[in-house]
């Protein structure tokens, strides 16, 4: 045991010895920089010191024998009229050297004290004063000085001319601007780097990968626990992981490890949470990056970079490799026909083809990347091979908004009544990145009202400030512009209270947000298919507002612009995308392939556009007039709710309820709870009100 012991100490020692040696920390980092061997960065910052110290002697050369005083030309002047002049020499046509007597030396003057016996200086011989004029203007100046003192006019002092070549001074001027872009270069490709390691080192760490890896040693928190709702792309991640902590089990069969997996959705629903659940749960090396991590402005790194990054993945494997935004180096080649020349990213998505499925290809190294933008992603790319599977991560829906809620309620300190199912079902249509930003803004806005806890309408304010935007009750609105604006809400909120397909109505307010001046809030029914009827119902509500100005002013105004764009954009898929309309007949002219950019030519002649032009127009116009005759059949009602409106600023669903009744027809959400809770219905008590039934959906 103790020979063991010996050994495995005399083995240490070693390796502390060859890594002193050779530069590297004892844990196998062999960076120069921070981190790396103090000696060598010693050595550097030496290297350094003596170019400055190299400088600062150049320097001091060329300012050996430039040991004058400096004096004006008056001093000089009157030097001369006192005759301690013995003679002038003009250096290189600039510098004017004045040589003083032998009795002005040893007259006593002030101003001459020490220029004779001092040894470090001129001494005797000179030059003893001196000062810059070029020669013409010293020319000029005698000429004057001399017509002012007729009497020095058979004293003028002929001056002497000499040239001195400034070697010191000249090689320093040259030198200088060459040693500042050497330092300037260097810096710039030591930052680009990363500033590990010497100068040298760093010019070829360029094309080196720039992949953080998470390993067994790096603490990762995230863990599948922690991400809520995505259950199927959970499931497809999850059984990566297996893959490869337990291959053997696939590989038995005669099954293949994927090659890779592609996260596909819109923004804030998920996609890098999952990749750092994946790097938490596997205990496999992870690589992750950005797309843009590639793109440089020097030719060739980025495929550089892939080569280095699937070698580091293959010495490690099995590992994962994890490409967030992929878009930015996956896009499909040849679209951009009019740049010409080599395409940097060309050539990285090149590599990284080759990388995944090639001759060269080795097996355990798994990729996973993410996208919010599928479409433009290259077709080679996306086949099986490379990335076998497309997971595609949508928006969540109310269930797993709920799940949502509760991991970003978990850290609030909430009031007893916050409920999460009712938070989901206010906000369809939210990321999993916008809930967060909910239950964040529902904290900020408790505080700046000094309350203790965090309650309902705290959580329902944030969603009206997300959506619409911040109150603006100081901008400054006309009693009769207020008018307009109430009759125009409540054309909405009339309309969609009577038609059966439209969007539940939520709450209604004439106080402005952002931009708006109004607006009506709905809670939109999460269909998984839309007929017809359903989008001209939300046609018709939408239009409601401008026909109810119409109808009670006899006139319209421009507040209808986001309502005209909303009808405009839903008329014209209902013509060329879903092929809705029955003079065009079963035909769409959408292209899934380019996200529907027609660019300059359209896939439709002339005739046809005008054909589509006409349909569009009369489905709005149809729904215009549908809106006015259900206003002008309920003109009182809809004058008593814009009053009321007028009143309160703020009215809500059962406000409606006191004007027009309990609405004849279920939501969808409704009908989907009765079918999923058949006991529910059978045990309720029938003389309970409505209004007690629906009003949990009613803001506090």
């Amino acid at each position: 045991m103790e020979n063991e012991k010996d050994n495995k100490e005399q083995l240490r020692k070693l390796k502390e010895q060859f890594s002193r040696n050779s530069g590297e920390k004892p844990n196998g980092n062999n960076k120069g920089g921070p981190g790396g061997d103090p000696r060598r960065r010693f050595n550097i910052y030496w290297i350094y010191a003596i170019i400055a110290l190299f400088l600062i002697a150049l320097q001091l050369l060329h300012s050996v024998g430039s040991d004058q005083k400096q004096i004006n030309f008056d001093d000089f002047t009157a030097m001369i009229e006192r005759g301690d002049v013995n003679k002038v020499k003009i250096i290189n046509e600039k510098i004017v050297q004045v040589y003083l007597t032998k009795d002005a030396l040893d007259s006593g003057l002030e101003e001459y004290k020490g220029l004779k016996d001092n040894p470090m200086g001129p001494g005797v011989d000179g030059p003893h004063f001196s000062f810059e004029m070029p020669y013409e203007a010293y020319k000029e100046n005698m000429s004057y000085f001399y017509e002012q003192h007729p009497e020095l006019k058979g004293k003028r002092i002929t001056p002497h001319f000499e040239e001195v070549k400034d070697y010191f001074g000249g090689t320093l001027s040259y030198l200088i601007p060459f040693i500042l872009l050497i330092g300037i270069w260097i810096f710039i490709m030591r930052r680009m780097s990363g500033g590990g390691g010497g100068p040298g080192a760093q010019i070829f760490n360029i094309g080196k990968s720039k992949a953080q890896l998470f390993d067994q040693n790096t603490n990762v928190k995230i863990t599948f626990k922690n991400v809520a709702g995505l259950e199927g792309a959970k499931e497809e991640v999850q059984e990566i992981v297996s893959f490869l902590k337990d291959p053997d089990r696939y590989t038995s069969l005669g099954g293949k490890i994927p090659k890779g997996a592609l996260l596909v959705g819109p923004p804030g629903t998920g996609k890098t949470l999952l990749a750092k659940a994946v790097a938490g749960e596997a205990k496999v090396p992870f690589f992750s990056l950005s797309g843009s991590d590639f793109v440089e402005m020097f030719v060739g790194v980025g495929a550089s970079r892939v080569r280095d990054l699937f070698k580091q993945a293959k010495e490690k494997s099995p590992s994962i490799i994890f490409i967030d935004e992929i878009d930015a180096i996956g896009r499909a080649r040849g679209k951009n026909a009019l740049s010409g020349g080599n395409d940097e990213r060309e050539n990285t998505l090149n590599q990284l083809l080759t990388e995944m499925d090639g001759f060269g290809t080795n097996e355990h190294v798994i990729v996973l990347a993410a996208t919010n933008r599928a479409d433009i992603l290259d077709k080679a790319l996306l086949r099986a091979g490379r990335f076998d599977r497309q997971i595609f991560v949508d928006l969540p829906e109310l269930n797993e908004r709920k799940e949502i809620f509760k991991v970003h309620l978990a850290p609030l300190k909430l009031a007893p009544k916050v409920d999460s199912d009712f938070l989901a079902r206010q906000t369809p249509g939210f990321s999993g990145a916008d809930i967060a930003n909910v239950c964040n803004e529902a904290a900020l806005i408790a505080a700046r009202k000094d309350k203790k806890a965090i309650d309902q309408q705290d959580f329902l304010d944030a969603v009206d400030r997300i959506i619409g935007g911040l109150e603006k009750k100081s901008k400054i609105i006309s009693h009769e512009e207020k008018k307009i604006i109430a009759h125009h809400e409540a054309g909405h909120a009339t309309v969609s209270w009577l038609l059966e397909h439209a969007h539940p109505l939520v709450k209604v307010t004439i106080v402005p947000r952002g931009r708006s001046l109004g607006a009506a809030w709905y809670l939109p029914e999460e269909r998984q298919l839309t007929n017809t009827d359903q989008i001209l119902d939300e046609m018709c509500a939408a239009l409601g507002g401008r026909a109810a100005e119409e109808i009670i002013f006899g006139k319209i105004s421009t507040g209808a612009l986001s309502d005209l764009e909303k009808v405009t954009k839903q008329a014209r898929a209902m013509v060329t995308i879903y092929g809705l309309n029955a003079k065009l007949g079963n035909i769409t002219y959408y292209d899934s392939q380019n996200g529907n950019e027609m660019g300059f030519t359209k896939p439709y002649s002339e005739r046809t556009a005008q054909i589509i032009d006409e349909e569009i127009s009369k489905i709005i116009e149809n729904q215009y007039l549908r809106a006015k005759e259900l206003l002008t059949d309920n003109q009182e009602k809809l004058i008593e709710l814009a009053e009321l409106l007028l009143e309160k600023e703020v009215i809500f669903k059962e406000n409606l309820e006191e004007i027009f009744g309990k609405r004849r027809w279920k939501s969808r959400d409704e009908v989907l709870h009765e079918e999923n809770h058949p006991e529910e219905e059978l045990n309720k008590d029938p003389e309970a009100s409505t209004e007690e039934a629906e009003s949990t959906d009613l803001p506090a």
